[in-house]
């Protein structure tokens, strides 16, 4: 059994890894930790976990997680760093769910995210952890750094197209929409429910920092290291989870829309979580509570471009249950263990 703890775990992130990995049937949950709510049983914040493992959360200390095979970090961009390194350090595989580790090129991230980074070797270090695209080097991993849900469900739509040359470099647009937990737990006036009830709005356009990460990405699987430039706006709708991207490019070759679709399956064959749905259109009510990314595929002879819609769950595929399948990954277990769930809909 692997020994395995969470630090962050009562954030919406940290509680979905927990979901999943207490049926993980190769898991053993060594420790959950939690400073802002240090002492307290889990089942007394989520009840839902009653009978499921009534945990005691703790301060991090590296004492609390010395002895585990692996460790998630569910923390804020900025503060994973040094625990991460720490962690590390210690001999201990991690699986960190910010940003911190997600670019090799540390002065883009200094960049969009304004912030310094104090160990950008061990960033280089990294693996970017999006297992469609990069298992091999994620079997051999000590440090992944787990996408973000936007650049998951924009890259998953996007690699195909970019990696076969197939649509203009400078084309490419993505119009995304997310349910508000993609926001985080903590109380923040724009995510009040009388802000986001009825109502869509656009947010960080021109500036959103999943820009750069989608850049990043894209530009590592361009033939030739070329430079890509995306238009990236993001939308928070008024529900709970869910990530619905539609990605508009200019086509460069001429392909139609069946050549396209086993372009696609080329990339992504039947059976895995990235699932081509010929002749339909994704909506996010079927991928929520799974790791699943649903993808549509449209060519619009008319205008000469290809339209790509992308449907994921945004604490899910987007967060822990990729978490979860690149640790699967790591320690050579079938795939989808613990994580065969479907959608939960209606």
């Amino acid at each position: 059994m692997l020994k395995v703890s969470i630090i962050g775990a009562t954030g919406y992130t940290g509680i979905e890894l927990l979901r999943f990995l207490i049926r993980h049937p190769q898991v053993e949950i060594k420790n959950l930790v939690s400073h802002s709510q240090a002492g307290r049983r889990i089942t007394d914040i989520y009840p839902q976990f009653k009978g499921a493992g009534d945990f005691t959360l703790m301060d991090y200390d590296p004492e609390v997680i010395s002895g585990s095979d692996l460790v998630f970090t569910a923390l804020p961009h900025g503060i994973s760093q040094q625990v991460v390194a720490e962690i590390y350090q210690l001999g201990i595989k991690v699986i960190d769910l910010s940003g911190d580790f997600r670019y090799r090129d540390i002065s883009r991230y200094e960049s969009w995210y304004e912030l310094e980074h104090n160990y950008p070797e061990l960033a280089r270090e990294a693996v970017y952890g999006l297992v469609e695209l990069k298992r091999e080097e994620i079997k051999e991993a000590g440090l992944i750094a787990n996408p973000g849900c936007y650049p998951t469900a924009s890259l998953l739509g996007l690699i195909p197209l970019v990696k076969e040359e197939v649509v203009k470099r400078d084309s490419i647009i993505i119009d995304a929409k997310s349910g508000v937990s993609g926001a985080g737990k903590a109380l923040k006036e724009p995510l009040l429910f009388n802000e986001v009830d009825e109502s869509l709005k656009p947010y960080g356009v021109t500036s959103h920092r999943h820009t750069s990460e989608i850049e990043a990405v894209l530009e590592e699987f361009s033939p030739g290291g070329k430079e890509i430039k995306i238009s990236f706006t993001p939308h928070l709708v008024p529900m709970k989870r869910g990530i619905l991207a539609t990605i508009y490019a200019d086509l460069e070759v001429n392909i139609s829309e069946e050549e396209l679709i086993n372009l696609y399956f080329k990339y992504y064959p039947a059976g895995g979580f990235v699932q081509v749905l010929p002749g339909k259109i994704p909506q996010t009510k079927y991928v929520v509570g799974t790791n699943y990314c649903h993808l549509g595929i449209k060519v619009d002879s008319r205008t000469n471009r290809v339209i790509i819609i992308s449907a994921i769950d945004n604490l899910g595929k987007g967060a822990a249950g990729q978490a979860i399948q690149n640790m699967n990954v790591i320690f050579g277990l079938p795939e989808d263990t613990g994580l065969k769930a479907t959608g939960i809909f209606p």
